[in-house]
């Protein structure tokens, strides 16, 4: 499986996008304004959007990306979240004053998009690939994510200021699977100077990001990618992690031109 970065920027700035991942080319975990990297026609060919939680900047590009294609799609483009952040986008993004209600155009039974709930441990198969709906602690309802591909598992913690006990119970259950964890991207948005602004909008710092690593077991071997780093402090928060005590833990500043073969 290909997973392709088209943006895992905290925020706009100039070559700086906001989060999206492309796993093979049918799926997409989250639709920040990274979706603007993709051609017409790698848009059309995007059947899954799982959603992390309902924050701009994981959502910002999905009504523009139904604007550019959703007429030349033969079927709905299907969206899975959780019910919060479905109620969301109805309520604020689809509600025919900020954008056109896409649930129900051009026809309630033949529409853009169809909105679809899950839950925490749900597993899917899309597109041939194994999809978990891991748990996630951020300021909405959120979840993370474990797909399977050849190699192993590709995780991704979504926003959050600290995960909760089961999202490390699963990660290092999957690592013990054939071919164990691939990459696991986890967020850190926020610098140790900004410790407290971290805390309250429920984001991790580089010491909070140790705190959470301790989760995994002495001598875990496996690649950590940061990413959701604000652009003005991206340099020092990675200086941050890469200080970190971290034994074989492998901490990698994750970047918007990367494909990872997992």
């Amino acid at each position: 499986m290909k997973v392709r970065i088209l943006g895992c920027s905290g925020t706009l700035a100039k070559g700086c996008r906001t989060t999206s991942f492309l796993l093979d080319e049918r799926i997409l975990v989250d639709a920040g304004t990274g979706v603007g990297e993709l051609t017409l026609e790698e848009m059309q060919r995007v059947d899954h959007v799982f959603l992390t939680h309902s924050h701009l900047d994981h959502i910002a590009a999905l009504p523009l990306l139904l604007d550019a294609v959703g007429a030349h799609r033969a079927r709905p483009l299907r969206v899975h979240a959780l019910p919060a952040t479905l109620d969301a986008l109805r309520a604020h993004v689809f509600n025919g004053v900020i954008w056109p209600d896409f649930t129900r155009i051009p026809t309630p039974h033949a529409p853009f998009v169809r909105l679809l709930p899950l839950g925490v441990g749900d597993v899917f198969v899309v597109a041939g690939t194994p999809l978990e709906v891991l748990p996630a602690r951020h300021s909405v309802p959120a979840v993370g994510y474990a797909a399977r591909g050849q190699r192993g598992w590709w995780i991704y913690s979504g926003d959050t200021e600290g995960q909760e006990p089961a999202f490390w119970r699963r990660v290092n259950a999957l690592r013990q699977s054939p071919g164990g964890v691939a990459a696991l991207c986890m967020e850190t948005a926020f610098s140790n100077a900004e410790a407290e602004l971290a805390r309250k909008s429920q984001h991790l710092s580089p010491a909070t990001l140790a705190r959470e690593l301790m989760a995994l077991p002495p001598g875990a071997d496996l690649p950590i990618y940061i990413t959701h780093a604000k652009p003005q402090q991206s340099s020092l928060i990675m200086r941050e992690v890469q200080a970190l005590e971290h034994g074989a833990l492998r901490l990698i500043d994750l970047q918007a031109v990367d494909v990872l073969s997992v």
